[in-house]
């Protein structure tokens, strides 16, 4: 075991499969586990992943080249035998247009590799998670066979499995998510995490009153920028004390009190707030953006028009050219007429002011879209905590070396020559902008 109960001087050990830029990673280890392994496919989400986690070992390449023995040899180099959580969601974009599909179709490969790896590792615990999809109507075959699958391999799953809400848990956005939570038999069995906001309607005042607070709405997470221009073209930063994020003040110090405090301390060498970059706009979209009421589809664009008092619809992170799509739509500001800026993505999300992504907009958004919540990643990873055996007021914190910056404006074609993969592991950007 990987904890010590006198001292417990180790955190909880987790690998993240799918990392993305980290916003799984990031709820997993302000619960207070240590992710000691990533694995990402893209170079320039594995990049920022090195930035953010800089004691991570992340191995930028498909899961599928990357062998269970290259995992344990990790593991033994920092004297890990044993991990306490795997976590990960496997891509799985087609599920809304594809007919039921067996476990073992080709077409589920980077699903198999997970149901792999835990197989391999055999962690203690694993958090599978995806789109909710994958268990409505002609795809419910498909999460029976998963669990069967995990069930061959010595784990249970709770069934049925259920769909979070982030809302449901501090996040100022709508964005659901399946979340399968496993373990392995000879563990105690896990539960989901309670909810700790709830939505409000018309008539909550006719119901029992309820001692949950209502769903944040995104002006909650976003009135302070309001005051601050966007930048276009160059992000030049801004100060953290001109803005109050959450209640609390945006800076770059231990708050013993936050939400993030059992993050490990990071190291800044620019005490700047990055990411309030936006697009420029025609005209014509900043009259269609200011005429649109709040809360309703812009019907040109298509774009949906942010309610102060109400979470943002779903971000979404768009798709490279291979399968015909295009940049991510990104919504309209509640009061200014323009889109969000990464940084107002990254606060809709939960991603705390100090995490960064990449400089530019694209990358940026895309990365915001592909990841977890951290606020819900945080509330289930944490619910496993007391099982795993260790005192969350025990956990300890360290302070982390400081990242270099070029990793957060690297092109695609630097990024795989920084991790050694192909040019096209990644589709081209397609550059049709829906606005």
């Amino acid at each position: 075991m990987n904890q010590n109960k006198e001292g417990q001087k180790r955190r909880p050990i987790a690998i993240d499969l799918f990392s993305g830029a980290g916003g799984l990673s990031l709820g997993i280890e302000s619960a207070g586990f240590e992710v000691v392994i990533s694995i990402e496919i893209d170079p320039v989400h594995s990049a920022i992943h090195n930035y953010n986690f800089p004691n991570c070992a992340n191995i930028c390449r498909d899961i599928s080249n990357v062998s269970s023995e290259e995992l344990w040899n990790i593991l033994n180099d920092k004297h890990i035998n044993e991990v306490d959580l795997l976590a990960g969601g496997p891509p799985c974009q087609g599920f809304s247009q594809m007919g039921y599909r067996h476990i073992e179709d080709p077409r589920n490969k980077l699903v198999f590799e997970y149901v792999r790896v835990v197989r391999d590792i055999k962690p203690r615990y694993f958090i599978f998670e995806n789109v909710p999809g994958i268990v409505c109507g002609k795809h419910k075959g498909f999460i029976e066979d998963l669990c069967h699958e995990f069930i061959q391999i010595g784990y249970n799953t709770i069934v049925p499995v259920l769909i979070l809400n982030a809302a449901d848990f501090g996040v100022a956005q709508n964005r659901s998510r399946l979340i399968l939570l496993g373990w392995r038999k000879d563990m105690p069995k896990p539960v989901y995490p309670e909810t700790l906001f709830e939505k409000t309607t018309a008539n909550s005042k006719s119901r029992e009153p309820s001692s949950l607070p209502p769903w944040l709405g995104a002006s909650d997470v976003l009135s302070d920028l309001e005051s601050v221009s966007v930048f276009i073209g160059k992000d030049e930063g801004i100060s953290p004390n001109k803005l109050d994020y959450y209640g609390l003040r945006c800076n770059f110090s231990f708050d013993p009190n936050g939400v993030f405090h059992l993050c490990h301390r990071r190291t800044f060498t620019e005490k700047l707030i990055y990411g309030h970059l936006s697009s420029t706009h025609t005209e014509q979209s900043i009259v269609r953006f200011k005429n649109v009421p709040q809360g309703v589809v812009e019907p040109t664009t298509r774009l949906f028009k942010l309610h102060p008092y109400r979470p943002s619809n779903t971000l979404r992170a768009g798709t490279d050219s291979k399968r015909g799509a295009h940049t991510a739509p990104r919504p309209i500001h509640y009061s200014h007429p323009r889109c969000i800026s990464i940084r107002e993505a990254a606060r809709l999300h939960s991603f705390p002011d100090w995490f960064q992504f990449h400089r530019t907009i694209w990358h940026g958004h895309r990365q915001i879209g592909n990841s977890v919540p951290p606020l819900l990643a945080k509330e289930i990873a944490q619910s496993l905590i007391g099982l795993l055996g260790y005192d969350l007021s025990k956990i300890p914190v360290d302070n982390l070396p400081p990242s270099d910056l070029g990793l957060l404006s690297l092109t695609m074609h630097q990024a795989c020559n920084l991790f050694g993969v192909r040019k096209d592991v990644i589709g081209k950007r397609n550059r049709k902008i829906v606005h």
